[in-house]
């Protein structure tokens, strides 16, 4: 038996009744001789419910980062304190911690703060005596002792930065869905539950629209080779363990080609057309998007004859029309023929490991897009990813048109 940590979201700590059933999961894990460390999220739509006080209050900027963190904070406060009432009630020894109290050290970078350091003799202590630690996700302390928040996916980054700080045997993500799917069920019916992922492939999935994990925690247990396990709050299936390739717990030996298809509709695209070729017209075009700190995703630049460029990009659908209203001044300065945009596009991708040592995806995939009249606007690849930015409207047919080609309903 060893150290389990258990996370669980919002969404499944929601109720009273959902507390009990965390906490009587967690004693289960304990009575079957497992050290049992818990980390919760604020119940619900609390967090939201508490940064529109913030907002009704109307003092924002800057200056109000660290109240408003201080204010964020106490959601999670407020549920492991229940959570570790319905364990003591259940007759486990348990004792809640803020992110302070478990002495997680954090920047001091207000309402986006970084992890530094864990002091985990507080958390240990308590384990060693058989007492379940109840966390709060999300938040920590600076140098300084102010509450910081992580910002978001915070409180998976916490659990699986206490999983790696204390050498947990497996950080499991208790969630409102059976594990990681090869696509969104809610487009595919037959799309089957992922028994393993890689971390290389979870962080893509994660990266291209999947919410199931956020990015930064899958990284985080990337770096650190902490086994993580999403599994469902209200059922009592296996889920879908991601580890490393070659690591512990990965029994599979031949990877397959494909694990799943993510997809976003979050996206929008720009073009500058008629750009002289130069060097440094790309910094030129991109460096005040970025000054305006809106992140460009899969970039396309084609260069003809007469030695002028069309510069294409995606951008988030909800950065579109400051991005447009920027690069049409961008524009006006490079003497740019024009510039147009679509928020009507869709980004969908294919990821596995499997692509490294097979040949033919990219061409199976447009075959199969092509049968069903779909056309590819833009190309994006990478080691175990390829993507493509289709219209919009043709984004559920191209899913389950992929998922057929790739066979992904079969085990």
């Amino acid at each position: 038996m060893g150290l389990i940590v258990q996370k669980y979201g919002g969404t499944s700590v929601a109720t009273v009744e959902q507390i009990e059933a965390a906490a009587q999961r967690a004693k289960q894990a304990r009575d079957q001789g497992h050290q049992v460390l818990v980390v919760a999220s604020a119940m619900g739509k609390e967090t939201d419910r508490l940064a529109d006080l913030a907002e009704a209050i109307g003092c924002g900027g800057p200056q109000a980062r660290r109240e408003l963190d201080a204010l964020l904070a106490t959601g999670e406060q407020a549920s492991v304190a229940l959570l570790a009432m319905a364990l003591l009630r259940l007759g486990a020894p348990a004792r809640s911690f803020t992110g302070a109290q478990a002495d997680i050290r954090t920047d001091a970078a207000h309402t986006r703060a970084r992890i530094l350091n864990i002091d985990t003799a507080a958390l240990q202590a308590q384990l060693d005596a058989g007492t379940v630690p109840v966390v709060a996700g999300f938040q920590g302390a600076d140098a300084d002792g102010n509450i910081t928040t992580l910002g978001r996916g915070g409180s998976d980054t916490t659990a699986v930065a206490l999983a790696a700080a204390l050498n947990a045997d497996e950080c499991r993500i208790y969630t409102d869905v059976e594990g990681v799917f090869t696509t969104d069920p809610r487009l595919v019916e037959d799309a089957r539950r992922l028994d393993q992922l890689t971390y290389e492939e979870m962080l893509e999935l994660a990266s291209l629209g999947s919410r199931v994990l956020h990015g930064r925690a899958v990284e985080f247990a990337g770096k650190y080779q902490v086994p993580l396990r999403v599994l469902s709050s209200t059922g009592d299936g296996p889920g879908t363990l991601i580890c490393a390739e070659n690591g512990k717990g990965n029994s599979k030996m031949e990877k397959p080609l494909i694990s799943g298809i993510a997809s976003a509709k979050d996206e929008a695209k720009l073009t500058i057309l008629g750009v002289q070729d130069v060097p440094g017209v790309a910094s030129a075009i991109l460096g005040p998007i970025s000054e305006a700190g809106i992140e460009v995703d899969m970039i396309v630049q084609n260069v003809g004859a007469d030695q002028n460029t069309d510069f294409t990009f995606t951008v988030r659908r909800g950065d579109y029309a400051e991005a447009k209203a920027i690069l049409e001044r961008v524009a006006g300065q490079l003497g740019a023929a024009q510039v147009t945009g679509d928020s009507k596009i869709a980004k969908l991708s294919l990821v596995g490991v499997g692509m490294r040592s097979h040949a033919g995806v990219a061409s199976q995939m447009f075959k199969a897009l092509a049968a069903e009249s779909v056309n590819i606007q833009m190309i994006s690849t990478s080691e175990i990813k390829i993507s493509v930015v289709i219209d919009e409207k043709y984004l559920e047919l191209a899913v389950r048109a992929l998922h057929a080609a790739f066979n992904l309903a079969e085990a």
